[in-house]
């Protein structure tokens, strides 16, 4: 069984609570069920390295403008005394740290499998939450390997989206996911949507259980699913439909 370490540095440890304690994730990140990794996920509070009797984090930008900008010097420190010397790393190659922010690569449901697989790296790996207006950009420059941007909005600060990208990654270890077969029918597998889904009862407000779902009759299930896929997408997704 091999651990991988998550580091998280961030201004807000408590956003992190309701990912580690909750649903499959939440199981996943404590190590609980993969098959050949086992996840140790670590939260860096960066206010423990803050400035002066405030313990400030961030300052005026240079230049002028609105808001203010985390300091480089007080996320280095955090970085080596927070991460570097509790994880016993020798030098910072032997980890991937990733940030968040507009001008990164976009998140996709691709490159949440990568990561899930332990194909984007294999090394622990540390997250950098962005809060304020952004980061020094020397922090950026000096210590940050990937960026990743989940679409073109802003958010708060990083924590949620570090968080997305946990939950989505995740699903694609091995043994994390009951069915092995769930995460390669998801929505977005092949570039399509996945199909409608239906249970007990075979009734519902007058309307029933498409008849070919329950007659027994794989070929002809599989049929009606890949058409639907395809209504599906062409419907709701036609930008995912024209890619095809």
């Amino acid at each position: 069984m091999i651990t991988r370490r998550i580091w998280i540095m961030t201004l807000f440890p408590e956003f992190f609570k309701p990912l580690l304690d909750c649903g499959v994730a939440g199981q996943a990140l404590r190590g609980e069920r993969a098959e050949s990794i086992k996840f140790d996920v670590r939260i860096v509070n960066v206010r423990d390295w803050g400035m002066g009797n405030y313990k400030a984090v961030d300052d005026t930008p240079y230049g002028g403008g609105p808001g203010m900008v985390m300091r480089a010097d007080v996320l280095a420190s955090a970085f080596n005394e927070g991460v570097m010397i509790p994880g016993g790393y020798t030098d910072k190659s032997e980890l991937t740290v990733i940030y968040t922010g507009p001008r990164g690569t976009p998140w996709n449901n691709q490159v949440a499998r990568a990561f899930g697989e332990q194909t984007l790296t294999d090394q622990d790996i540390v997250f950098i939450c962005g809060r304020y207006e952004g980061i020094d950009e020397r922090f950026l420059t000096h210590y940050v390997d990937l960026t990743f941007s989940l679409g073109d909005y802003v958010l708060t600060g990083g924590e949620l989206a570090v968080m997305t990208m946990l939950d989505s990654s995740v699903r694609f270890v091995p043994g994390i996911l009951g069915n092995k077969s769930s995460a390669n029918e998801d929505s977005f597998e092949d570039g399509l949507l996945e199909c409608p889904q239906y249970t007990k009862p075979r009734e519902f407000e007058g309307e029933s259980v498409p008849e070919v779902l329950a007659n027994g009759n794989h070929a002809k299930i599989k049929e009606w699913q890949q058409d639907q896929k395809e209504l599906m997408t062409k419907t709701h997704r036609p930008d995912l439909w024209e890619k095809r």
